[in-house]
């Protein structure tokens, strides 16, 4: 059977993840992402009013004009996780595509999200809840199979899709870190892998992601950030003032630490902005997460101005509001206490949360800068990088090589400077650019199997 992999998005950035494997006549997508960074550089810029070709032409999603060289018919379009990195293009692209879109409860759930907010395209792919530990089969031939194998990521129902072919597996790696001891969820499925690995005729290919391969030992578990949260918040139990934290709102396991830690040290929690209350809405909704009874969360700008307006007239020693906006993005909740524009009133002393780290970006970093600025101008403290990365390091890397033991390896998620490290760790465990190792760009095609 002839498998050919199109490298659509993503391997020349992270963002605007796409990648499309054909077996045969069977064509599947994993991905369908935006990269947000060419967003934020315009101003005002609302994409669920923009046309994709404009999208396109702005690098913000990917150029999916290549897969009319790929001979064969898509049979579904699989996000791997709710991130928009790799979800954001679904409400611009999809409709293109007469295939259900495949993904695991929680991340439809936000496909879905997408899919009604859009203005200008007229999404109506079937959209398919399918749970790791489950597979389907793709296509007529009845030798092509779709399976999802749990890993844990900094978003909860996360998965690794792998495409079993007449020739041998496909697994897409992104986005993952090896977690054994996870706040929220089930440890990373690593027997499945590593079985996977061995049935028939093993792993054909291997696609992982890059973003720290270049940073030694191992990524820690999601309960060491639990604790230096922990440990954080309870040191500043008896402060008298004002605290506020901020994260990324997609992640529910820090997010419901969070909430947990304000409630030890006699503060209400309170989630605020629409991006907070989008996820952690429907993570409760979903039963992913168990909140207390009288966790506010508000994402309109008037509930959210007028809970502020409360805090300030009950005491803001009285509650810890956890707001959007740790990459200092312009709109978030954060940036607008920053510069002043919301009732909430930062004093001197007061103390700031980031449990995240800036995502390694000039935009973002930019962005952050001045928002750290600005918070310390009006006489916040900072505490950051109360965190943990959602991607493998060095050693996570060396444990899934081993694990699959893959013919072939295409690194993906980064730029040609971020795959070196990759390449370099590949080749120190016997594999060779440009034989089995796949160095590749956004529009190319490798054929695997002729």
């Amino acid at each position: 059977m002839e498998i050919e992999i199109a490298t659509i998005g993503g391997y020349e950035e992270v963002g605007r993840q796409m990648t499309a494997v054909r077996a045969g006549d069977d064509v599947v997508i994993f991905d369908m992402g935006l990269n947000l960074s060419q967003v934020l550089i315009h101003d005002n810029v609302e994409t669920e009013k923009m046309h994709s070709l404009d999208l396109i032409d702005m690098g913000a999603i990917p150029d999916d004009r290549v897969m009319s060289d790929l001979e064969g018919d898509v049979k579904a379009i699989v996000p791997t996780h709710g991130h928009l990195d790799h979800i954001g293009a679904i409400s611009k692209l999809a409709h293109r595509y007469d295939a259900p879109v495949v993904a695991t409860p929680f991340t439809i759930e936000l496909v879905k999200q997408q899919v009604q907010g859009e203005n200008k395209f007229n999404v109506e792919n079937d959209l398919v809840k399918m749970s790791a530990g489950e597979t389907m089969s793709i296509g007529d031939s009845g030798k092509v199979d779709l399976e999802f194998v749990h890993v844990t990521h900094s978003i909860i129902d996360a998965i690794n899709p792998v495409l079993h072919t007449p020739e041998g597996a496909v697994v897409y790696g992104l986005d993952k870190r090896m977690d054994h001891s996870p706040v929220l969820q089930d440890p990373i499925d690593m027997d499945r892998f590593r079985e996977i690995g061995r049935e028939g005729n093993g792993v054909l290919a291997y696609i992982e992601d890059c973003t720290n391969a270049g940073r030694k030992g191992r990524t820690p578990s999601e309960s060491v950030a639990r604790r230096h949260l922990e440990d954080v918040m309870h040191s500043v139990e008896d402060y008298d003032g004002g605290i506020v934290a901020t994260t990324f709102s997609s992640h529910i396991s820090r997010v419901s630490s969070l909430v947990e830690f304000a409630n030890d040290i006699g503060r209400q929690p309170v989630l605020l902005g629409r991006s907070m209350e989008k996820y952690s809405g429907t993570a409760e909704r979903l039963n992913f997460v168990d909140f207390p009874d009288d966790l506010g969360m508000y994402g309109h700008r008037k509930s959210v101005d007028r809970t502020f307006k409360r805090i300030m007239k009950e005491g803001k020693e009285n509650f810890l509001p956890i707001v959007t906006g740790h990459q200092g993005e312009p709109r978030a909740m954060l940036t607008r206490m920053g510069r002043g524009e919301t009732p909430y009133e930062l004093d001197q002393g007061d103390k700031v949360i980031f449990s995240a780290r800036v995502i390694p970006e000039p935009t973002n970093e930019g962005q952050r800068y001045q928002s750290e600025k600005l918070l310390k101008m009006q006489g916040a403290r900072i505490y950051d990088d109360i965190h943990v990365s959602g991607h493998l390091r060095e050693e996570g890397h060396y444990a899934m090589l081993d694990a699959l033991q893959p013919k072939h390896v295409i690194p993906a998620h980064q730029d040609l400077k971020g795959f070196a490290p990759y390449v370099d760790l590949c080749e120190s465990m016997g594999y060779k650019l440009g034989r089995d190792v796949h160095v590749t760009r956004n529009g190319n095609m490798i054929q695997l199997v002729e």
